[in-house]
C-alpha cells in the first residue's frame, strides 16, 4: 500500500509493480499529480491500473497497525481496511531545518517552516544565501543545481543573477512515462483564448512489437499569439522529448516555427511537428 498522488508515490507504484507486487494506491484528492495537466493525470492513471495497480481516490488513512506475520493492517476513513505487507508514505516533505540555528542568526521561515529568500536566494540575514527545496520554491534537482549556480555567480563572480522559474520541464517516470513543460490548458486558459492539439496514438514501435502502448501529446497554444505555451506528454521517452521542446517553449517558439520544422521518421516525437488539426473535443 502506498499513501500519495505525486511524483514519488506513482513512480514507486509502477516499481513494486513491475516487479510483481500486488500495489494499492491510496490517494486523498479527486485525481493523481494535482497541478499537471488533466489530460496527462488521466492518462497515468490510467496507466497504472493497465498495470494492476489499484488506485484509490478520495480515500484517507486513519490507522496503520501491526497485522499478522508482519503485515500492516490500514484502516482507511472510509471505514474499509487493508491488509498489506508494507505500508509506505509519501504524502510530502517538510523542510529539514531544525537545530540550524537560523532563528537565532535572523533568517525568517516561512509558514511552512521554508527559509524565505529574494530572488537572489538571499535570506534576512544578509550573509546567509539558501538554495533547494529548503526555499521550497520549485522542488526539483536541476532547479536547485541552478539555483546554486545562480548564488556562485552572484556573490563569488560578480555577475549578480536571478533563476527564472517558468517553463522548466520535468518528468514523472511513471509507466507510462510523463514530461510536461509550461502552461497547463487550465493555465492556459485563465490567461486568455487558447487553440489545442491533440493526439493520442500507437507508436510504430509498439505496433511492431505487438504491445498495446499508447502516447498522448498534447500543445496548448495562444490563439491570438500562436505562442506555444505548453507541451504535454504521456509515454515512452516522454523526458527525453520534454527537454528539446522546453528549448523551444522557453524561447518562445510559436505553432508555425513547430510546423515549419521537418518531422524526423520514424519517431514519436515527429507527431509534434505535424499536428496540424485543433482538437474540438
Amino acid at each position: 500500500m502506498i499513501a500519495g498522488g505525486g511524483y514519488i508515490a506513482i513512480e514507486f507504484a509502477g516499481v513494486f509493480a513491475g516487479l510483481g507486487s500486488q500495489v494499492t494506491l491510496v490517494h486523498r484528492g479527486e485525481k493523481l499529480l494535482r497541478g499537471f495537466d488533466e489530460d496527462l493525470r488521466d492518462e497515468v492513471k490510467a496507466g497504472l491500473e493497465k498495470r494492476g495497480v489499484i488506485v484509490r481516490l478520495n480515500e484517507r488513512i486513519a490507522s496503520i497497525a501491526a497485522g499478522e506475520g508482519g503485515s500492516k493492517r490500514v484502516s482507511l476513513a472510509s471505514g474499509e481496511t487493508l491488509d498489506a505487507d508494507q505500508a509506505m508514505l509519501a504524502i510530502g516533505r517538510a523542510p529539514h531545518v531544525g537545530g540550524l540555528g537560523l532563528e537565532a542568526a535572523g533568517v525568517r521561515l516561512n509558514e511552512k517552516g521554508a527559509v524565505e529568500v529574494d530572488a537572489f536566494s538571499q535570506t534576512s540575514a544578509p550573509s546567509i544565501y539558501a538554495v533547494g527545496d529548503v526555499t521550497d520554491r520549485m522542488n526539483l534537482t536541476p532547479v536547485a543545481i541552478r539555483e546554486g549556480h545562480a548564488f556562485a555567480d552572484t556573490v563569488y563572480g560578480g555577475r549578480p543573477t536571478t533563476v527564472d522559474l517558468s517553463n522548466v520541464p520535468t518528468a514523472v517516470f511513471a509507466t507510462p512515462e510523463l514530461g510536461t513543460v509550461g502552461l497547463t490548458e487550465a493555465e492556459a486558459r485563465e490567461k486568455g483564448e487558447v487553440d489545442i492539439y491533440k493526439t493520442r496514438f500507437r507508436s510504430m514501435k509498439a505496433t511492431l512489437s505487438g504491445r498495446d502502448e499508447k502516447v498522448l501529446m498534447k500543445l496548448v497554444v495562444d490563439a491570438a499569439t500562436t505562442k506555444v505555451l505548453g507541451v504535454h506528454i504521456v509515454g515512452e521517452d516522454a523526458a527525453e522529448m520534454i527537454q528539446v521542446a522546453g528549448i523551444a517553449v522557453k524561447m518562445g517558439a510559436t505553432k508555425a516555427d513547430f510546423d515549419a520544422t521537418v518531422a524526423l521518421h520514424p519517431s514519436a516525437a515527429e507527431e509534434l511537428v505535424t499536428l496540424r488539426q485543433k482538437w474540438t473535443g
